[in-house]
């Protein structure tokens, strides 16, 4: 019979049985905000002397804070406690060739501060450089030191090769293709990083609080610049051997030129980029006598004006790439998220889903992101998140 007194990881010994009890307590807070003593105990099953124990505990530790009191309800007031913010940051990021996008969050989710620096044009710079001056820029307008942050998550075209650590089909990002990248801008920023595909990014913030919450299978299919599909299988993302999963805009397309070698290529030319990238989105417009400035405002632009034909025929590209991943895949749920699609919002949408109907056996429902701000960014927050509050959580 366990004394309690011997290996602290034990089970069933007091030491993991607060480490347990401590960590439940921490998730109820980060998930329905202040609560007093006696409804942790209550939500916890936890007695009232244990509840309040812990709460101290907690509170020694920096993680809890007291928020006032019930003062107001029913019953005599009572003190709250909620998640002290200040326990940690982490910081997400969302890179390409001409911007970095960046966010830092408290640990509680909340985010303190968000930029946009634009990248000069055809500076090939170093990711070294531009990640520091992203972060750099981002702590001191929230006040923080860099040795804050607890994970930083980048996202950036293309993946990280799992066997050698290089960047890979990302070739137009430039500065970014040295070996063993990850553990060279760790060690540099003295924080911890990690990288990410950006659309898969996009794929984890819509699984964590956007419309694929719940679903197991999902694919989310991103059109901007270029083409991009995440595929979340099992409620697990799928990467594929070489991390190359999802890289759709290669694919042989009827209709688009065969592009044999493709890596031998420049980036962005494989068969669906040049059916439905942007610059064919652009063409296509053009035909249609639109005039925006981008794929996006074009794409808006056909839906002020009524441009059915131009719609319809970008709806049957996108269906087209769409039907050849459905019918592999055969997901419960394809998501449609970019520029282009928040460009043609519910009629483009309406539109990819009769075509796709028609083209592909298996039916999955098809909706339009509903995220405001940057998907990428979102992604890459909460995935930081989830490694900085295991640390956090579970080292006090």
């Amino acid at each position: 019979m366990s004394t309690g007194t011997g290996n602290p990881s034990q089970p069933g010994t007091p030491s993991l049985l607060r480490a347990i009890n401590d960590r439940a307590a921490l998730e109820l807070l980060l998930e329905q905000g202040p609560l007093s003593r006696s409804q942790l105990g209550t939500l916890t099953g936890l007695s009232k002397p244990t509840a309040s124990q812990l709460l101290a505990r907690l509170e020694s530790a920096g993680l809890v804070v007291p928020v006032g009191t019930t003062a107001g309800r029913p019953g005599p007031g009572a003190q709250l406690y909620e998640i002290n913010p200040r326990a940690g940051y982490v910081a997400g990021l969302d890179v390409n060739p001409t911007r970095i996008r960046v966010a830092i969050a408290d640990i509680t989710g909340a985010v303190v501060t968000e930029h946009r620096l634009p990248l000069p044009a055809g500076d090939p710079g170093q990711a070294l450089a531009q990640i520091t001056m992203a972060l750099d820029t981002a702590t001191a307008a929230a006040g923080l030191d860099r040795g804050a942050l607890r994970q930083v998550v980048i996202g950036t075209p293309g993946a990280l090769d799992p066997a050698t650590g290089e960047l890979r089909y990302a070739a137009h990002l430039l500065g970014w293709h040295t070996p063993r990248l990850v553990d060279e801008l760790s060690s540099a920023l003295g924080v911890p990083v990690a990288m990410e595909n950006d659309v898969n990014l996009a794929a984890v913030a819509e699984q964590r609080v956007g419309l694929a919450q719940g679903v197991q299978d999902f694919v989310l299919l991103w059109v901007e610049e270029g083409i991009g599909a995440a595929l979340v299988l099992g409620g697990r993302m799928h990467r594929g051997h070489t991390g190359g999963a999802g890289e759709v805009g290669y694919m042989p397309m009827p209709g688009a030129p065969l592009i044999k070698n493709v890596h031998l290529e420049v980036e962005n030319s494989g068969g669906f980029q040049e059916l439905a990238g942007a610059p064919a989105v652009l063409a296509l417009a053009r035909e249609h006598g639109l005039t925006g400035e981008n794929a996006k405002l074009v794409v808006a632009e056909a839906v002020e004006r009524g441009a059915d034909a131009f719609l319809r025929t970008l709806a049957e590209r996108m269906a087209t790439g769409l039907a050849a991943v459905v019918a592999v895949v055969d997901p419960e749920l394809v998501l449609l998220s970019g520029a282009v699609p928040r460009g043609g919002g519910e009629q483009l949408r309406a539109l990819v889903q009769e075509e796709l109907t028609g083209l592909a056996v298996p039916r999955p429902r098809l909706l339009l992101s509903a995220l405001e701000g940057s998907p990428v960014v979102i992604g890459a927050l909460q995935t930081a998140l989830t490694t900085a509050r295991e640390q956090v959580f579970s080292t006090h």
